[in-house]
């Protein structure tokens, strides 16, 4: 994509907090499913204000007393749970690096984990079709499709081993997409040298 100012960050709570309180697994991809940066700006300026205000809470007030009685307070506890709460962002840093390509683009950090079997399943459908195979009928050796498929929601996605990150958004692979995922004629018609080229 192209460089450009976020002028419009989201500060709209509902849209930031949704991806809070997306579920992890499937599709929905919690708040690493972020796709645009806007609500990656908006989300930074929201976890920056929680943190001022988390902060002053501290300082101004004392610990509740079930939280006296719950906690150790000492230095090597304290550390211990700021250690905690490094390691659970650094988790979640993982998880944005592996799977989000908006945060952590392609050009500067190399494919996500989606992104490079997706690639590899679009290489190897490139490949073959010019070899002559029939990419939208051909089955492996376990009856699914070899280069498509079905997904969980009826979308026409890559096949193999692939399948796992059906829902990949990347920048070679929109333009092949029509209203019910893959587009079979684009495909066998539509494939782009700079298609191959990125992916």
């Amino acid at each position: 994509g192209d460089v450009r100012l976020i002028t419009t960050p989201t500060l709209n709570p509902i849209i930031i907090f949704s991806y809070v309180f997306r579920s992890p697994f499937g599709g929905d991809g919690w708040v690493v499913a972020v796709n645009n940066m806007e609500d990656i700006i908006g989300g930074h300026v929201w976890v920056g204000v929680l943190c001022i205000l988390g902060g002053l809470w501290h300082v101004f007030t004392k610990p509740f007393s079930w939280a006296r009685r719950a906690f150790v307070w000492s230095g090597e506890a304290y550390l211990s749970y700021s250690l905690a709460a490094i390691s659970i962002m650094g988790f979640t840093a993982s998880l944005y690096s592996w799977y989000n390509n908006t945060a952590y683009p392609s050009e500067l950090y190399g494919p996500t984990g989606p992104e490079a079997s997706q690639a590899q399943a679009f290489t190897f459908l490139v490949r073959d079709q010019r070899l002559g195979a029939n990419v939208s009928s051909a089955q492996g050796p376990t009856g699914l499709g070899k280069y498509l498929m079905r997904s969980p929601s009826g979308e026409i996605i890559f096949g193999g081993e692939t399948m796992r990150f059906w829902d990949l958004r990347a920048p070679w692979v929109e333009p092949l997409r029509g209203p019910n995922g893959l587009d079979i004629n684009k495909i066998k018609n539509d494939i782009q040298p700079w298609q191959e080229r990125r992916a």
